[in-house]
Formats: C-alpha cells, sequence, structure tokens
C-alpha cells in the first residue's frame, strides 16, 4: 500500500481518543493554552476576577480600567508512545484492516492512560471534601452540599461535573425522587456523554475504585489539558532492521500534561474520609516534600503510581513512612499516594510534591 493516508493516523488517532475519553475536553478539562506542548511547557491564560463596573458622568465619562490576565506554566512531563510491529507485512503491503485495527487500538489504549493521568492530578490538586459513610438516601444530600460549597467558593453553576464512581452512581440510581436519567436530560449534555443530571451537576459515570472515593465535583474552566503527538503517527518498514524480516511497525509519540487553575473548584468525595495531608519542603534534601498525615494510625507511600489504591489492596508496593511524617524524595510535580494500612488499604490520599 502506498501510504499517502499516513498524514491522517494521528487525526484517526486523535478522533478516537476523544471518543473513548471519560474525562474528555469541554467537559472535565478546557484547552485553553497558548505554545505548542511538544516544546516542554505551554502558558495557560488566567484571569479570576470580572470587569469592574463604575458610575458614569455625563460630563467627564467614566475613567478606564486595566484588566489584568496572568499566565501560568504547564510543564509537560507525559512523553507516551506507540510501537507496535505489524508481522508479515513490510509498510508498502500492510492492509488497510491492520492498521486501522491497529490505530483504533491505539486510541483507546492513550486515552485510557490520559484518562488515568488526568484524574490523578485532580484528586492531588483539587481541595478534598470528605464525609461518613453514605446510602441511598444520603448521597443527595452529600451533593448538595459539594454544590453549595462549591456555589460559595463562586465556582460558575453552569458547566458543572460529577464523576462519579460505579457504586456511587448505583446509590444515585436508587435515589428515584431526585436522580434525572438520561432520557429527560438535553441532547447536548447527552451528546457529552453524560449519564444523568443530580444536584445541579452533570453526572458522568467514571469505572474507577480509589479507595473510599465517591465522585469528583468540579468545572471545566479550572482544569486544562495539553496535548500533541511531537512524532506524529507513522507505518516503519523493519526490513532494514537485523532483527526483523518482512515486518513493519506503527510509531509515534504523544505528549500531555494537566493542571488544576484553582483548587476549590475541583472537589474529590470521600466517604469514608480520605486521609489530611499536608506538604513541607524538605529539610535535609532540598529535592524532597515532607509529607504528615492528621491521625494515628500506619501509612505508606508511592510516587506516581501508574494504578491508584483500591480498598483492601494488599501494600507491597508502597514504602512505610515515620510516624504519619517522612520526607519523601521526589521532583516538583510528582504525584504522591499515601495509604492507611489495616493490614490491608483502608483509606487513601493525594498529594503533590513541592
Amino acid at each position: 500500500m502506498a501510504h499517502t493516508l499516513q498524514e491522517r493516523y494521528s487525526p484517526l488517532i486523535l478522533a478516537k481518543l476523544r471518543a473513548s475519553l471519560v474525562l474528555k475536553d469541554g467537559v472535565i478539562f478546557n484547552n485553553d493554552y497558548e505554545g505548542s506542548p511538544s516544546a516542554g511547557s505551554v502558558k495557560i491564560p488566567v484571569r479570576d476576577t470580572e470587569v469592574v463596573v463604575g458610575d458614569y458622568n455625563k460630563a467627564s465619562g467614566i475613567a478606564p480600567g486595566s484588566g489584568t490576565t496572568t499566565y501560568q506554566t504547564m510543564l509537560i512531563t507525559k512523553d507516551k508512545a506507540v510501537n507496535e510491529i505489524i508481522d508479515g507485512y513490510d509498510a508498502a503491503s500492510v492492509p488497510d484492516g491492520i492498521v486501522a485495527e491497529r490505530l483504533d487500538s491505539a486510541g483507546y489504549s492513550l486515552a485510557k492512560q490520559i484518562d488515568s493521568d488526568g484524574a490523578a492530578i485532580l484528586l492531588a490538586n483539587g481541595l478534598v471534601y470528605n464525609s461518613a459513610a453514605v446510602t441511598s438516601s444520603t448521597i443527595y444530600d452529600l451533593a448538595v452540599d459539594v454544590r453549595t460549597v462549591m456555589s460559595k467558593a463562586n465556582v460558575p453553576a453552569e458547566n458543572r461535573y460529577l464523576l462519579v464512581t460505579p457504586d456511587a452512581y448505583a446509590l444515585m440510581l436508587k435515589d428515584k425522587d431526585n436522580f434525572i436519567r438520561q432520557g429527560d436530560i438535553s441532547q447536548a449534555l447527552k451528546a457529552s456523554g453524560a449519564i444523568g443530571q443530580y444536584a445541579g451537576f452533570a453526572v458522568y459515570e467514571w469505572n474507577d475504585s480509589t479507595a473510599n472515593l465517591m465522585f469528583i465535583a468540579g468545572h471545566p474552566k479550572f482544569a486544562t489539558r495539553a496535548n500533541e503527538f511531537s512524532i506524529p503517527v507513522f507505518l516503519q518498514d523493519l526490513n532494514g532492521d537485523a532483527n526483523f524480516i518482512g515486518a513493519s511497525a506503527v510509531k509515534g509519540r504523544m505528549v500531555y500534561d494537566h493542571k488544576v487553575l484553582r483548587s476549590a473548584a475541583i472537589r474529590p468525595v470521600y466517604a469514608p474520609a480520605s486521609l489530611t495531608l499536608a506538604a513541607a519542603a524538605g529539610s535535609t534534601d532540598p529535592t524532597a516534600t515532607i509529607v504528615t498525615v492528621t491521625g494515628a494510625g500506619t501509612y505508606k507511600y508511592r510516587i506516581n503510581p501508574a494504578v491508584r489504591a483500591v480498598f483492601g489492596q494488599a501494600a507491597a508496593d508502597f514504602t512505610a513512612m515515620t510516624s504519619g511524617t517522612t520526607e519523601i524524595p521526589s521532583a516538583t510535580g510528582d504525584i504522591i499516594e499515601v495509604v492507611k494500612i489495616d493490614t490491608t488499604v483502608s483509606a487513601v490520599g493525594y498529594i503533590v510534591a513541592l
């Protein structure tokens, strides 16, 4: 096959990626940034104040005001690659169907990874809301309480979302008086992937089993995603490689990252309560972060987990903390996952390394 279609490979993967994301662009994250992620960082324009309204004087008019837009730098730390061998075909003879299948799979796999990394940023940078255990008769009150907290923090009411775990979704479905099902919501919400509305939030089911997590409440205005193919996807003939005969490979690299712009607008909600964590700069090691856990118990940690801790998980892959306070070697921006151990994992919390 003459690969004139290679220029379409990356757009095809992006289309599949966008369709597969649960934490979708425009729904959970915005894409308001300047620059190219491939350069290693982007600038995010931030303006959290409104235009000032004053009295107008017919004789002298009104003095002009000056709005200020600041910029936050988001470093791009995630660099993922696709490199899958297609055996039995050189690059000129790979059937379209095989290429399409590999592109489809690549888009789905990338979406899962980006979702996982994006969720870790929301959990670590959001302002945690802790609750006692909830039931189908109390989960609505919990959602209303979170809604009230967000309103007092001046988070816009429009476009708020709930990323609900399967357990939380089950409780909402049992609350037949308050849960607005998918068939009764707007077409625009359905198109975004919403499965219903609850306490003024659009609801999106998120198959996550992080210990004690019920849902994440948030608004896309206050969390940014930047992603880009640093090396567009292409089909590489491997006949020049000493180890491969009559084979080719689908290759490409994508860079991306996420940033929470205002913690009060992103609310991970735990029931029962999450761990209460505090971070301070390292004392003996300037590249370390001192993490302190409030409360008695046995605690362990790990850095940048590929999969988040779940209730009842064994703790073999974790490192022990010292009496709840430990100086953890880490790089700025690392996600530190701390778990409480009662034989197995019973609670979890996240914090960003300083």
